[in-house]
C-alpha cells in the first residue's frame, strides 16, 4: 500500500463529519467572468507555489496573454519579489478595508509586458481570516478585471480562504514535491477541498438525509470511500445520486510535480493521480513536473523572475510544457 492509499483510507472515516465542523453556511457566489481564473495551491509550504505562479503567468504574457496575478497568500504575500515589483503602495488590505474603493486601482505593472500584479495584504492583523462577503466581493471584482487569465498565488494549508478561492477557480493547480510531507499534505488538502465542495453540493441539491442514510448503511466499514458513499447514494436515490456524482466530476483539479530528480519521483504524479480515482472517483489532470535546477533559489535571491533571469534554464522548456497542456485542457 503508497503513502497516498495508507493516508487517505485512514483519513476517511475520521474526515467524513468534517462538513459538521463547517460552520459557515454561505458558498462562494457565482460569477459572470470577463476572464478565466486560474488558483495554484498547495497543501505545504515551500513546495513553489509561488514560483509556478510567477513563471506561469510570464509564460501566458509572453504569449500574448493579459494576466493578472494576485497575490492570495494573506499574512505571508510575497508575489511582488518573485515578479522582481517593489512592495506596492496600495494592497488588498486597503480594499478590504476600503481605503481603496475599486480594486482596479491595486493593479501594478510588471517588467513583463501584459503583466500586472494585485499584492496581497500587508502587516494587517487579522487580515487572514476573510469573512465570506469579502471573499465573494474580491472574486467578482477580479472576474472583471481587463485581463484574459488572472492566476491567484494562494497560501499554504487548508483554512477556508484557500479551500474556497481554490474551489470558486475555473482550474485549480496543485503543486507537490516528490516527498512524503508534501504528498500526505496534498492528500489533506484534496480531502479538504473535497469535503468543502460536498457540504456545498449537499446545500445546492439538499441531499444531507440522503448522505446520511447512505453513511449509516454503507460507511461504517473500514475500507469504505468516498466512491463507496456515492454508489450507496445512487442505489437509494439513482437520480439525485447522479446528479451528486455529476457535480462531483466538476471537480478536476491539475497537478505539477516540483523538484524532480528522477523517473521515479515523475511517477508520483501518476500514482497520486491513479489513488485519487480510485478513493475520491475525481479526475485528476497531471499537467507536467519541473526538474530540479539550483537556477530556483538564485534566481529569488536576486529578486528577478526565473524565466526573465535564467532564459536557458531547463526549466522554461519544463513551463512552456506545462503552460501549453494547461492552456489544452482549459
Amino acid at each position: 500500500m503508497t503513502i497516498g492509499q495508507s493516508f487517505v483510507r485512514s483519513n476517511w472515516l475520521e474526515n467524513m463529519n468534517l462538513s459538521e465542523q463547517i460552520n459557515n453556511n454561505e458558498t462562494m457566489v457565482p460569477t459572470t467572468r470577463r476572464c478565466k481564473v486560474w488558483a495554484i495551491g498547495g497543501g505545504k509550504g515551500g513546495v513553489g507555489k509561488s514560483l509556478v505562479t510567477a513563471n506561469t503567468s510570464i509564460c501566458l504574457a509572453l504569449m500574448g496573454y493579459k494576466v493578472v496575478t494576485v497575490d492570495l497568500d494573506l499574512g505571508g504575500a510575497n508575489m511582488h519579489t518573485c515578479l522582481g515589483v517593489p512592495i506596492p503602495e496600495k494592497t488588498l488590505s486597503d480594499y478590504i478595508s476600503k481605503k481603496v474603493t475599486d480594486i482596479k486601482e491595486l493593479l501594478v505593472q510588471t517588467p513583463i509586458k501584459n503583466l500586472q500584479i494585485i499584492s496581497g495584504a500587508q502587516d494587517e492583523l487579522g487580515i487572514a481570516n476573510l469573512k465570506q462577503m469579502h471573499k465573494n466581493k474580491i472574486l467578482a471584482k477580479l472576474g472583471e478585471l481587463d485581463a484574459d487569465y488572472v492566476l491567484l498565488d494562494l497560501g499554504a494549508g487548508t483554512t477556508y480562504n484557500t479551500l474556497d478561492f481554490f474551489i470558486s477557480a475555473d482550474k485549480g493547480i496543485l503543486i507537490i514535491l516528490p516527498e512524503p510531507t508534501s504528498i500526505e499534505n496534498t492528500y489533506r488538502f484534496i480531502k479538504s477541498v473535497y469535503h468543502r465542495r460536498l457540504k456545498m453540493i449537499e446545500d445546492l441539491l439538499d441531499i444531507q438525509p440522503l448522505i446520511n442514510q447512505a453513511m449509516n448503511a454503507k460507511i461504517s466499514t473500514p475500507n469504505s470511500t468516498p466512491v463507496d458513499l456515492v454508489k450507496r447514494i445512487i442505489q437509494i436515490d439513482p437520480e439525485m445520486g447522479q446528479k451528486l456524482q455529476r457535480e462531483i466530476s466538476k471537480f478536476q483539479p491539475q497537478i505539477i510535480m516540483n523538484q524532480i530528480r528522477s523517473q521515479q519521483d515523475i511517477d508520483i504524479g501518476f500514482s497520486i493521480q491513479s489513488v485519487c480515482k480510485r478513493y475520491f472517483g475525481i479526475k485528476m489532470n497531471y499537467a507536467g513536473y519541473l526538474d530540479y535546477d539550483s537556477a530556483v533559489w538564485q534566481s529569488v535571491k536576486k529578486r528577478r523572475p526565473l524565466l526573465m533571469e535564467f532564459p536557458n534554464s531547463r526549466l522554461v522548456n519544463n513551463f512552456d510544457r506545462i503552460v501549453h497542456k494547461l492552456l489544452e485542457l482549459d
